[in-house]
C-alpha cells in the first residue's frame, strides 16, 4: 500500500513538470529580426531669416504649401534701395564723364597727374556703390533653395521685420531620412547598405529602407550607435515626424 502511493506521488511529480515545460515560453533566437524605434527626418530643412530691415510684401505660400526650387518664397518692399540704385548710377555718371574730361585735360597738359587719379577714384567709387546697391536689392526676395514644403510661419505678410529675424521654416520633398539608434554589438553584421523594413506608426504600412551612414562614435552609456537610413523611394503619405519601427534581418552565423 505504501509503495502504491508513493508511486502515485511521482507520477503526479513528473506530470506537473512536463506541463510546466509546455507552457514555458521558447527561448529568443538570435536570428531573427529585431524591432527598434525610428524618426522620420526630411533630407533637408533650415529656417528662412531675413537679411534686411523691411516690411514684408509677399509670402510664397501657406502653411504646408509646396513649392519647386527658385521659386520666390519671401517678396520685400524694395522701394527705398531701388531708389538708391539709381541715385548711385547717376553719381557714377557724373564720376565717369569727370574722369573722361580729366584724362582729355591731361592730354593738353591742362591737368595733372593727381587730378586724373582722384577723378578715377571717385568713378570707381561710384561704381562699387551701384554693386552694393544692387546686392541690397536681390536680398529683398528670398527664392527656395531647394523643393519642399512650409512647415511654419513665423510672419505675416505686411509685417516689419528686423534683419535675422526668422521668416518660414521649411523642409524638403522626395525620400526621407531615417534616424534611429541601434545596439553597438550590432556593428559586427551593421553595415552601409544593409537593408531594413519600416512599419510607421500613423499609416500602418511597411516600407523599405537602407542604411546610409553610421555615426563613428558609440554612446558609451546607452552601448548605442546612431544610425541614418533612407526610404527607397517617394512616398506620398509619408510625412517628416513620423516615426515607428525598423525591423533589421540578422544574417544567419
Amino acid at each position: 500500500m505504501r509503495i502504491a502511493v508513493a508511486a502515485l506521488v511521482i507520477a503526479g511529480a513528473l506530470g506537473t513538470n512536463v506541463a510546466c515545460a509546455q507552457t514555458q515560453a521558447p527561448a529568443a533566437d538570435e536570428t531573427s529580426p529585431a524591432a527598434i524605434r525610428v524618426l522620420l527626418a526630411p533630407e533637408r530643412e533650415t529656417t528662412l531669416v531675413s537679411q534686411m530691415v523691411g516690411r514684408i510684401d509677399r509670402l510664397g505660400g501657406e502653411l504646408g504649401a509646396a513649392f519647386k526650387q527658385g521659386a520666390p518664397l519671401v517678396s520685400m518692399d524694395c522701394s527705398e534701395n531701388e531708389a538708391k540704385v539709381r541715385m548711385a548710377e547717376a553719381e557714377f555718371n557724373s564720376a565717369r564723364e569727370n574722369h573722361e574730361a580729366k584724362l582729355r585735360l591731361q592730354g593738353l597738359q591742362a591737368a595733372g597727374e593727381v587730378e586724373v587719379s582722384m577723378a578715377a577714384a571717385a568713378a570707381a567709387k561710384a561704381k562699387a556703390a551701384i554693386e552694393l546697391g544692387r546686392t541690397q536689392v536681390r536680398l529683398c526676395r528670398i527664392a527656395a533653395p531647394f523643393a519642399g514644403r512650409i512647415v511654419k510661419l513665423h510672419v505675416k505678410e505686411f509685417q516689419g521685420i528686423n534683419v535675422g529675424q526668422p521668416v518660414m521654416d521649411i523642409v524638403s520633398t522626395g525620400p526621407l531620412k531615417v534616424r534611429l539608434n541601434a545596439p553597438s554589438k550590432w556593428l559586427a553584421w551593421l553595415k552601409v547598405g544593409t537593408p531594413f523594413e519600416i512599419l510607421v506608426d500613423e499609416t500602418g504600412k511597411s516600407y523599405r529602407a537602407s542604411v546610409r551612414a553610421i555615426n563613428g562614435r558609440v554612446d558609451a552609456v546607452s552601448q548605442s550607435i546612431e544610425i541614418e537610413g533612407r526610404v527607397d523611394g517617394s512616398h506620398a503619405d509619408l510625412l517628416a515626424g513620423m516615426s515607428g519601427n525598423a525591423r533589421f534581418a540578422r544574417p544567419m552565423k
